[in-house]
């Protein structure tokens, strides 16, 4: 494939790849945790969408403004993002796991000129005490909420018909935040060409969709996966996806992807994992299943082996960031070395340097780095150049993780460059977690690392000192977990505490955390787990 073809039209909406599969063809299969069904075409999907673009446009909104939306696994979620889009209004992905100040955060640094949030979820709103000068519009999805916008109502008065806005290749189409290290997350710019090159690569050369498959992402909206895989890859696509709106439990997973004839799966580590320990796994027939991708960290040979041994599939390992796309990877036509991350999506676009910016020889370990012109790479941190620059090296945009390759420009992953955690495919700053600790009356200091957890990867371990006149116990470490959870998003919580009298530090008196982070994989290897 040749850089030329993956640069998009000068007028482009990204929306035109959905729309240009305009028929009576099943979209979304959607099923929630009581066993309701429901299903939606691509013409029902497309004239839903076009109410929501009239909806935004008849309260005033306009091409280059913004939206936050903060919706589950509905099919809102799909509604909310074609119509503002086509009406060439920017998206904000928000998770429900946001609090009051992680949502306040977003709405003042991106502007935003209305937020959308499930009817459960308004609450977090509701709380927010600062003011956000930018915010005209609260809409309330699925449901009713005291002070807020109705969209079934907004719904069923607009018209199903619209006219996409004129965008240009270059206009902005999501600004999707990321976990932080320093406190606060960055916010990545994504254009409408972002979008018409990701459909030209992840979707064939790693997820393999073909029109006729049934395809199920689970990734969750909130999440640029989302927008990666069960939004883009597969409605771009035209296949058909599977939507399920409820808690994960590794046997129910497996008897949808039973009941639904599922062809092409993508989840996350964790939930193969769990999925891999189920007792009878046998019994699940996944015979039509050609293709299981997996991405958010890497997966066990153990996993791998149990897939490949009970079904015939091979599990196919994805490496990618908020900030691109997949860009290494165990491909469609690729060997698989077990350990390897993959090759790189497309060769002269990935690669391995040094603190320099030069390309390392192979066998050494470097900065996993991407092209600055690969059309699937963002456009920058939106009000934040410094932190562009910071991660820029000559001609390359440092992904932040280090890897060797070898002779065969397969990929060997050797950690993150800074101190960001991992755990079941969520990206957590330590900074945020120490934080949110810190503000607990008990707690003295403290210092957050990843540890090696046989289920998730990772998990959020915090070593705490504590106050003098407080000491460490079991119902403590609940306490202060708990304390955690209403600080800031649940999955940041630690999982894990340890109450120690003193932390390592250097002789500027800064924490080490690679300290901590070696003890707890020399303790993990002691117990005989992967690290």
């Amino acid at each position: 494939m040749e850089l030329k073809d993956l640069i998009a039209p000068e007028i482009y909406n990204l929306t035109s790849e959905i729309e240009k599969h305009d028929s009576d063809k099943i979209a979304i299969r959607w099923e929630n945790e009581a066993g309701d069904r429901k299903s939606f075409t691509y013409h029902q999907l497309i004239e839903l969408g076009n109410r929501f673009a009239n909806i935004l446009t008849g309260l005033g909104l306009k091409k280059g403004d913004r939206i936050m939306a903060i919706v589950p696994r509905i099919i809102d979620a799909y509604v909310i993002y074609l119509g503002a889009l086509k009406a060439g209004i920017a998206v904000i992905p928000g998770s429900e796991m946001l609090r009051s100040l992680d949502i306040s955060y977003r709405i003042n640094q991106g502007e935003a000129k209305a937020i959308v949030a499930y009817h459960d979820y308004t609450t977090q709103v509701d709380r927010i005490q600062d003011a956000m000068p930018s915010l005209q519009y609260k809409i309330s999805a699925a449901g009713e909420s005291e002070g807020w916008l109705s969209m079934a109502k907004l719904m069923s008065q607009a018209s199903p018909d619209f006219t996409a806005v004129e965008t240009r290749k270059d206009d902005m189409a999501f600004l999707t935040y990321t976990s932080g290290t320093s406190g606060t997350p960055k916010a990545v710019v994504h254009s409408h060409a972002w979008a018409y090159a990701h459909l030209r690569i992840a979707p064939k050369r790693w997820l393999n969709i073909h029109e006729e498959d049934t395809v199920w992402a689970t990734a969750g909206p909130g999440w640029q996966k989302w927008v990666w895989s069960p939004f883009l890859s597969v409605l771009g696509k035209g296949a058909t996806g599977i939507v399920f709106f409820g808690r994960f439990h590794p046997e129910k997973q497996l008897q949808l992807l039973q009941d639904y004839k599922v062809n092409v799966l993508c989840c996350t580590p964790t939930e193969y994992r769990l999925m891999a320990k189920v007792d009878g796994l046998e019994k699940y027939d996944l015979s039509n299943l050609h293709t299981a991708a997996s991405a958010g960290e890497a997966l066990n040979r153990g996993v791998i082996d149990t897939f490949k041994e009970t079904f015939g599939i091979q599990l196919r390992d994805g490496y990618g960031q908020t900030e691109s796309t997949l860009l290494i990877g165990t491909m469609v036509d690729t060997e698989v070395r077990p350990g390897s991350m993959g090759k790189p999506i497309l060769d002269e676009f990935v690669t391995v340097i040094d603190e320099e910016g030069h390309p390392v020889p192979a066998g050494v370990v470097g900065n996993i780095a991407v092209r600055r012109d690969f059309p699937a790479l963002f456009r920058t941190y939106y009000k934040q150049p410094e932190r562009y620059k910071e991660a820029v090296r000559g001609n390359y945009f440092l992904t932040g993780d280090r890897a060797s390759k070898d002779k065969d420009n397969y990929f060997w992953f050797h950690g993150r460059r800074d101190d960001v955690i991992i755990s079941s495919g969520y990206t957590i700053g330590p900074v945020e977690v120490e934080d949110a600790l810190l503000k607990h009356e008990a707690v003295k200091d403290c210092a957050v690392v990843a540890s090696p957890h046989p289920i998730r990867g990772n998990i959020v371990k915090a070593f705490v000192v504590l106050k003098d006149t407080y000491t460490g116990s079991q119902s403590l470490i609940k306490e202060l977990q708990a304390f955690v959870k209403n600080e800031t998003a649940p999955y940041k919580y630690p999982r894990a505490i340890e109450f120690v009298d003193e932390l390592p530090k250097t002789v500027s008196g800064k924490i080490k955390r690679s300290a901590l982070r070696d003890l707890e994989i020399s303790r993990a290897r002691e117990k005989g787990l992967p690290v």
